[in-house]
């Protein structure tokens, strides 16, 4: 038997490839007997029981004969057990991919007329005279996760490295060095952004726009141009100011200044002082108080007697 690993390697990193000692090679009825050649085989399976019994008992050699017979012979016991789970497919008259595909898996009786219940454990696969065993989904995510991981912590630091940023220009990218025949177009393209970079720089530190300063302006016309920072604009100019939504017409200023002005109508003042409360003379009526209704009378006065009284 040889293997290309040794045998403290993981079953699912190692290739198994053994002496085919069987006549006519590896078919139908001679792969399972080939598997259990292998480190993948276990010896305490149902299929290892069933081979034991046909050597030492006549009466069971005749599942030994053919796989459909040992595999119809399995399907009738509990337990673990090995079973072709797919045969090659074939892709002409004769020819066949050569890939067998093996279960391992464990089979539990149900009650009469209903199916077993079977758990698969590991798959395995024979190409040519070679036997693999397939990886299980945690391990080819866990695999892949590693890669990326791997890919990701190679590259922010390589990416991190030709960036810089400045408040002036923003965040800008050195173009990496190369050293082929297009290194001089690369360095001229680099010697131009430099320029451009340090043009943007001195028209920003004296005030003027910049090409930056103008593709936020576009940006921010294309992202907010229909929206106002007041819902009902002003309209109109200093000293005429209207506002949009209150429904006024526009003014026609030359109408207006072309139009004569309305004669003002005004009051007429009373001169006469004749009549005013200040001027009439008081008749003694004025301070009257007025009669009540069903209240005393006016008093008479009582006259006194004028007779002298003489002393006694």
């Amino acid at each position: 038997m040889a293997t290309t690993s040794s045998r403290s390697d993981p079953l699912d990193e190692i290739r198994f490839t053994g002496p085919v000692e069987f006549e006519g090679g590896i078919h139908n009825n001679s792969v399972l007997y080939y598997f259990a050649t292998s480190p993948f085989y276990d010896k305490t399976s149902n299929n290892e029981v069933l081979f034991q019994q046909g050597l030492n008992n006549p009466n069971m050699m005749q599942f030994l004969a053919t796989r459909e017979a040992f595999e119809g012979r399995l399907r009738t016991m509990s337990g673990l057990e090995f079973i072709v789970a797919q045969e090659p497919a074939e892709t002409g008259p004769g020819a066949g991919t050569g890939v067998w595909v093996i279960n391992k898996q464990t089979r539990r009786k149900r009650r009469e007329g209903e199916e077993d219940e079977i758990a698969v454990h590991s798959v395995y696969y024979i190409v040519g005279e070679h036997i693999h065993m397939a990886p299980s989904f945690a391990d080819i995510m866990s695999a892949r996760l590693a890669t990326i991981s791997n890919f990701l912590s190679n590259i922010l630091p390589s990416s991190a490295s030709v960036q810089a940023w400045s408040p002036a220009t923003g965040r800008v990218y050195n173009q990496p060095s190369t050293t082929t025949a297009g290194s001089n177009s690369v360095k001229a393209i680099t010697a131009s952004a430099q320029q451009q970079s340090q043009g943007s720089r001195q028209q920003s530190d004296i005030g003027l726009p910049t090409t930056r300063d103008f593709e936020k302006a576009l940006y921010l016309h294309e992202q907010y141009g229909d929206q106002y920072m007041d819902e009902n604009p002003i309209t109109g100019r200093p000293g005429e100011f209207h506002l949009s939504s209150t429904g006024r017409a526009k003014v026609n200023l030359s109408a207006v200044a072309a139009a004569k002005p309305l004669p003002v109508k005004l009051s007429t003042i009373n001169t006469k002082v004749a009549d005013s409360p200040l001027t009439s003379k008081p008749t003694g009526k004025e301070t009257k108080s007025p009669k009540i209704p069903g209240g005393p009378g006016k008093l008479k006065r009582r006259k006194s007697s004028k007779a002298a009284v003489t002393p006694s």
